[in-house]
């Protein structure tokens, strides 16, 4: 066996390969290509320039995918919730429509504030808040996040709120919004039990979430319509809280915290022997499959924002402010 190949040789050259690591790593870091850990460090999640181009570049894709009725074409710009309820819009569409939109008007975000929180970790996100061309006086609410450098941002969730509905987000000196850890037990409910807790109670009630619309008066409506001559209607409804459907959450001034959340329902129509189902519309027929004999199951996936407020003797209770859901798919039987 040659010298060349003995220890004291594959030490030198291990020494080597150590010292010329080093020296590149060194050397990308000065050139600007590593930047500091985003698993470590606090940072602002994006500039102000970058959320404006996200924002502007989902709204050119969105305007795409709409008018040809084609998810593919922004696909690379939504994910999670709206994900889901944007993949189904497009596909019920294409099928009542294969040619695209023929009511196509292009969606224009105006007005536009962005809240950019300082956090640590993957992913980092922003919200943007913005007038729309669509939906009325109520204003559109995104919330965009990516779960590395380089990647695409995408918008997970989307609802719209009335003027005014959104508390006011704290902030540093420098205009920073500030991240609440899912875990964080400062809260009424902690953001990532907030999905489970909401699924739990549509089912059972109690007295954690405050009255309004997607609360109590939801449950009341969904017990009357659970049962009608000849048609009984079931409802299911399940928390969504890993991935790209995590719960994300903002500090509020006041010390609480506003909650972006997921879930998942099912709706069971069952028509009774003799009876059948009401016919759907086209769009819930396009997402359909199986025949519709004696029943239907929808499965439809929300998106919502709630007030979590901090945690005190008295008991806050936690405030649904915004709600938007849409049909996923559906079986007949």
């Amino acid at each position: 066996m040659s010298r060349d190949r003995g220890p004291r040789r594959l030490r030198r050259l291990d020494r080597s390969a150590l010292i010329a690591a080093s020296v590149t790593a060194l050397s990308m870091t000065a050139s600007g290509c590593v930047v500091v850990h985003g698993e470590r460090e606090v940072l602002p999640s994006s500039t102000r320039a970058e959320a404006a181009k996200a924002l502007e570049q989902f709204t050119a894709a969105y305007n795409k995918a709409d008018k040809a009725y084609d998810s593919s074409l922004d696909a690379g710009h939504v994910t999670g919730a709206l994900g889901d309820i944007d993949a189904a819009r497009l596909k019920a569409g294409h099928a009542l429509n294969p040619g695209g939109n023929p009511s196509y008007t292009p969606l224009k975000l105006t007005d536009v504030t962005y809240t950019i929180p300082k956090k640590a970790g993957w992913p980092r996100w922003f919200v943007a808040e913005a007038k729309g061309n669509k939906g009325g006086a109520l204003r559109w609410v995104l919330v965009f996040t990516r779960d590395g450098l380089g990647r695409t941002w995408r918008v997970a969730y989307l609802t719209l709120v009335s003027p005014g509905t959104l508390p006011k987000v704290h902030k540093d000196a420098a205009g920073w919004a500030e991240a609440v850890p899912a875990n964080s037990t400062e809260l009424a409910v902690a953001p990532q039990d907030l999905s489970r807790t909401y699924a739990t109670y549509l089912k059972k009630g109690g007295k954690t979430f405050a009255a309004g619309p997607y609360t109590d008066r939801w449950r009341a409506q969904r017990t009357k319509d659970g049962k009608r001559p000849g048609l009984v209607t079931q409802y299911i409804d399940e928390p969504l809280i890993s991935g790209d459907y995590a719960p994300l959450a903002l500090r509020t001034e006041d010390g609480g915290a506003l909650v972006f959340f997921t879930t998942r329902r099912y709706q069971k129509q069952t028509a009774a022997t003799g009876t059948s189902i009401p016919t759907p519309n086209a769009s819930v027929k396009a997402l359909t499959s199986g025949e519709i004999k004696q029943s239907l199951t929808m499965e439809f996936v929300s998106n919502g924002i709630a007030l979590d407020p901090k945690q005190s003797a008295g008991g806050g209770q936690v405030a649904v402010l915004s709600r938007l859901e849409g049909l996923t798919s559906a079986q007949g039987s």
